[in-house]
Parts: structure tokens; C-alpha cells; sequence
């Protein structure tokens, strides 16, 4: 049988997490190809999926001592501590478990230096597939690392087509290794559910209409921005709240700059919700500000709720996934006045959102379970 191990030592449960879940689930349950899944549990960041993975055919292999729990989570310093830690106690383990364990595939999501740098020195029976996304800085030792391997990593995959070319141009790797895999987002037959007990909820959050936002309160989501925009809009606007969900260091920030704004009344940060399913049904439009994305789970999500999208045009995703702004509403990224004017186009265009948001769920279609795994399927049976 063939195997088939993933190397993705997350730190919280975000984008990353869910989409090397995803994947895994999805070669678990479509192949036909007797691929055996497995997961490295580097340090006990999946132990709380253990039951879950059990049932979805996934193995979920120890790779060396459980330390997750000591490791701080949050903050751009703190983590890097942590990666630092878990790339220093995870040498060894993982030189024995290739050299003893012998999979035929390794894919690598996070923290990839470490296995990069592992098959450059040594020679592996694996095929190490490489998961670029988000929007990656091609420092001077990220760029010697992947030149150093780029003749030892058999696949290199990106969940945007955008991104691709980005790679293309510098010509690190030969273009016939990179291929665009999309980030295995819908569960269908969980959305379906979750639709479903979204209707039984009957939620009054705000007396006027709002916009929804999602995602961890961090510098990437740009939320700070989106308040200063939303702002502007209030001014003469007086119909919407906005509401924002997640957890994360800049909450209070972000509290401090809604009091300045005198804006408590109309800006709500709501924490993270178990199902946003139930709030983004109520929804006039869902908002994007990130700084970067790939495209994100959350757009895609509000997608096939049919919500109406308004995306900053960051790299490397919302663009793509709007197809140019047919599918939604695209402002400028990060720039004074351009959220404004998009949310004033929004009520001054209503009469076209249902053309945009019916070519914006087809396009979610991109992103299912079995969508990924027929496009990493035929990457796996190749040879």
C-alpha cells in the first residue's frame, strides 16, 4: 500500500489547519488507488482531531515528545519561538521515521525548512510535494533553500493560479513541478448540516442591516483599516453596522479604535462563532480587507451562502476568486477611501449582486473535497 504522510505542525486551528485536514480526508475517502493517509503529530498539535481523523480512515503517527501544550500560540515573536522549538526537537524524529518508515509521499504545509532542508542533505526513498501559499517572502534564505532543493522536490502546489506565475518569474523551480491545487474548503455534506442548523437559530444581533467580516484579529485581516473605512462610510450612511468575528493580539486595538470613533454602537467585535453560517445568512455583504490571502476560507464560505462579496484585490487569491470583480465588488488594497467608495457602490448597484453572487457560487465548486482530490490524485498516480 501506498503511503501518503503529511507534515503540517500547526500552532492554531486557521486556514492552514483546516485545509491539511481537508486534504487528508479527501485522498481518505475518494481514492481508489489503496493510499494510505497518515498525519504527523510533531508535537500533539492534532491530538484533539485524533477521534475525528480515527474515523475518517486518517493515522495519526507520533513523531516525538508532546510538548504542544508549552508552547506559547499567539504573537508574531511568540510563534516563531515556537516553530523554532519544534524545528530543533524534530531533527532526529524525523530523519528516523524516512529513513525507517519510508513513505512514498511527504507533503509539507508548514514549517517546511526543516524537511527542505533534510532532503538536501540526505537521500530519502519519499517524494516531498511542497505547499506554497499565502503570500510567501522570497527572502535571500528561503530563496537559497528552495534553489537547493528544487531538484529533490518532486511536486510544488499553490491554491492560486496567481501565485503560480508569481513563481514562474523567478525561476526557482522548473515550471513543470508547479501545479495549482485548490484549498479543499466545502465539506458538502457538512455545509449542507450546518445550513441547516444555521436556520433553526433565530438571531436579532443588529436593529439596521451589517456587513460581516471573519478572521483572526492579526495584522494580515487588516481590520483596522476596514474600521477607519467604515468610518468614512457612517458619515453618510446611517442604515449598517458592521461585525466582525474572531479571536486574536489586536482585539484591544481594535476596541480602542472603535471607542475613538465613537463607533461602539455600530462596530461589533463578536468573538468566534462554532457556526458563522448563522450570522452570514443575515448579512447584507461580507467584507475582505486582508493584506494578503490564498484566497481564504472565509470568502469562500460567504460564497456558497450567497452573500454578496467585497474583497480588497490582495495577493494571492480574491481576484482570482471573484474572476476580476464579475463576481463581486474588488477596491484597491489598503488604500484611503477605496473600501468607502466600494461600500457606497455596493447600495448604488444593488440591482446587479445576483448576477455577481450566482457566478461566485459556481466558482465555490473550485474548492470542494473531491474537486482537490481529483487534481492531487493525478499528481500521486503519475508514476
Amino acid at each position: 500500500m501506498r503511503n501518503v504522510y503529511y507534515w503540517s505542525p500547526c500552532l492554531e486551528k486557521v486556514g492552514t489547519y483546516w485545509s491539511t485536514m481537508n486534504s487528508a480526508i479527501s485522498l481518505a475517502k475518494y481514492n481508489k488507488n489503496h493510499l494510505s493517509v497518515k498525519i504527523l503529530n510533531v508535537c500533539g498539535e492534532w491530538d484533539s482531531e485524533k477521534s475525528f481523523l480515527i474515523e475518517n480512515d486518517i493515522e495519526l503517527i507520533d513523531l516525538g515528545l508532546n510538548y504542544f501544550k508549552f508552547l506559547p500560540k499567539t504573537g508574531f515573536f511568540k510563534s516563531r519561538f515556537s516553530f523554532l522549538v519544534i524545528f530543533i526537537l524534530s531533527i532526529f524524529p524525523l530523519i528516523k521515521l524516512l529513513r525507517n518508515q519510508k513513505p512514498e509521499y511527504l507533503i509539507i504545509h508548514l514549517i517546511t525548512s526543516l524537511p527542505i532542508i533534510l532532503f538536501s542533505i540526505f537521500n530519502f526513498n519519499t517524494k516531498l510535494i511542497l505547499r506554497i501559499s499565502g503570500l510567501p517572502k522570497i527572502n535571500l534564505l528561503r530563496g537559497f533553500l528552495w534553489r537547493m532543493v528544487s531538484k529533490k522536490i518532486y511536486k510544488i502546489s499553490s491554491p492560486s493560479n496567481d501565485l503560480i506565475s508569481q513563481l514562474n518569474k523567478i525561476e526557482i523551480f522548473p515550471q513543470n513541478k508547479l501545479f495549482f491545487l485548490p484549498d479543499p474548503i466545502i465539506r458538502i455534506k457538512k455545509f449542507i448540516n450546518d445550513i441547516k442548523l444555521s436556520g433553526k437559530e433565530n438571531l436579532s444581533i443588529s436593529k439596521r442591516k451589517y456587513f460581516i467580516s471573519v478572521g483572526r484579529l492579526t495584522k494580515q485581516k487588516n481590520f483596522k483599516y476596514l474600521i477607519d473605512e467604515f468610518y468614512k462610510f457612517t458619515k453618510n450612511n446611517h442604515d449598517y453596522d458592521l461585525l466582525i468575528f474572531g479571536e486574536g493580539e489586536h482585539k484591544k486595538k481594535l476596541l480602542n479604535q472603535i471607542n475613538e470613533y465613537s463607533l461602539s454602537n455600530r462596530v461589533f467585535l463578536m468573538g468566534y462563532s462554532k457556526n458563522i453560517y448563522s450570522h452570514m445568512k443575515n448579512a447584507e455583504a461580507f467584507i475582505l480587507s486582508s493584506l494578503w490571502e490564498d484566497p481564504g476560507f472565509v470568502i469562500i464560505e460567504a460564497g456558497m451562502c450567497n452573500l454578496f462579496i467585497i474583497s480588497s484585490n490582495c495577493k494571492n487569491g480574491p481576484r482570482e476568486f471573484l474572476q476580476d470583480g464579475e463576481g463581486g465588488l474588488l477596491f484597491e488594497n489598503n488604500k484611503e477611501n477605496e473600501l468607502t467608495n466600494a461600500l457606497k457602490s455596493f447600495i448604488e448597484t444593488k440591482q446587479n449582486h445576483k448576477i455577481k453572487k450566482i457566478k461566485t457560487k459556481k466558482k465555490c465548486l473550485t474548492y470542494t473535497l473531491f474537486r482537490h482530490f481529483k487534481i492531487l490524485n493525478k499528481i500521486l498516480i503519475q508514476n
